[in-house]
C-alpha cells in the first residue's frame, strides 16, 4: 500500500484526451498528497513528460520553467485549424506542391531567439480571463508577445502533406504555432496533427508511468539540479533555514542553498549586496 504522504517529483506520461490538470487530479487521489502541481502544461492532444511535483516540491516546480522541452510530432500541411492542431475545426483546405527542402528552410528559419505570440485558444490569461473561455464565446483576445528560443526543429520524415519532426524549444514555446508559421510560410497553411514530450531538461519520458501507477518518487533536489549550488556553513545554514538575508554570494539567478550535510534549504538570489531568499522549505512535521 502507497504511503499516504508522497513528497517529491513524479514523471508522469500523460495520455491524449486529458488535460493536465486532469493528470493532477488523478495523482493526488493516488498519492493522498494535499498539494500537487505541475511543471509545464500540455494540451489535451499532446501526449508525454508531465513533471509533478508534490509537497513542498510544488514550491520549486517554477524553477523548472525555464528548462528546454524537447518534442516529436507531425504536422500536416495545407489545412488549417481555429485552435492550429487537431482538435480544432478545419478552417482551410489548401493544395500541397512543396518540396522537401522547402520545408526544412521554412522550418529552419524558425530557429534561434524570436518572440512568439500565444494562440487566441490557449490556457494564457488577458485581463483575468483565460484566451480559450473568450474565444469559445467568439471573442478573439491578443496576449502580448513572449520571448521563445527554438534550439532545434527540423524534419525527420514526409508522408505526403504530413511532416514528422523534432523540436527543442524553451519553455512557453507554442510548437502549434511553430507548425502553423511554417504553413504561412510555404503559403499552404498547416496544423499540429500529434505532439508528443519526451524530456524537460533531463527529466526523460522513457523513465514517466502512466498517471494511476504514479511510479518512482524523485528526490526534491532534482528539482534544483540545473541551478547554481552553494554549500553554507553550519551558522549561515540556521540563518537560511529561518528566510533571513545572507551575504551575497556573486551568482547570477537564483541558486540552491543547501547545510553541511547536503540537505536542499531553500532558492536565494542576490540583491547588491544581500542574497535574499526566494524559496525557504520548512522541515517536514
Amino acid at each position: 500500500m502507497r504511503p499516504r504522504s508522497v513528497e517529491g517529483l513524479l514523471l508522469i506520461d500523460k495520455p491524449a484526451g486529458i488535460t493536465s490538470h486532469d493528470v493532477v487530479a488523478i495523482v493526488r487521489r493516488a498519492t493522498h498528497a494535499k498539494k500537487v502541481g505541475h511543471a509545464g502544461t500540455l494540451d489535451p492532444m499532446a501526449t508525454g513528460l508531465l513533471v509533478l511535483g508534490s509537497g513542498r516540491a510544488t514550491r520549486l516546480l517554477r524553477f523548472l520553467g525555464d528548462l528546454p522541452k524537447t518534442y516529436e510530432g507531425t504536422f500536416r500541411l495545407g489545412v488549417e485549424t481555429t485552435t492550429l492542431d487537431a482538435d480544432g475545426d478545419v478552417t482551410t483546405r489548401s493544395p500541397v506542391a512543396v518540396t522537401d527542402a522547402e520545408i526544412a528552410r521554412a522550418m529552419a528559419a524558425k530557429l534561434g531567439a524570436s518572440s512568439q505570440r500565444p494562440p487566441a485558444f490557449s490556457a494564457v490569461k488577458v485581463g483575468g480571463r483565460k484566451l480559450y473561455d473568450a474565444a469559445r464565446r467568439g471573442e478573439m483576445l491578443r496576449a502580448e508577445p513572449r520571448s521563445i528560443t527554438v534550439a532545434r526543429f527540423e524534419p525527420v520524415a514526409r508522408n505526403g502533406a504530413d511532416i514528422d519532426f523534432v523540436a527543442v524549444v524553451s519553455g512557453g514555446t507554442y510548437v502549434r504555432v511553430l507548425a502553423a508559421d511554417v504553413g504561412s510560410a510555404l503559403g499552404c497553411g498547416a496544423h499540429l496533427k500529434r505532439l508528443r514530450r519526451t524530456a524537460i531538461g533531463s527529466f526523460l519520458v522513457s523513465d514517466a508511468n502512466p498517471p494511476e501507477a504514479v511510479g518512482e518518487v524523485i528526490p526534491i533536489e532534482r528539482a534544483v539540479e540545473h541551478l547554481p549550488r552553494l554549500e553554507l556553513g553550519p551558522e549561515e545554514a540556521r540563518v537560511a533555514r529561518d528566510g533571513s538575508i545572507l551575504g551575497p554570494a556573486g551568482i547570477q539567478g537564483p541558486y540552491a542553498v543547501f547545510d553541511p550535510v547536503g540537505s536542499l534549504i531553500g532558492i536565494y538570489r542576490d540583491d547588491g549586496p544581500k542574497a535574499r531568499p526566494e524559496v525557504v522549505l520548512a522541515r517536514l512535521a
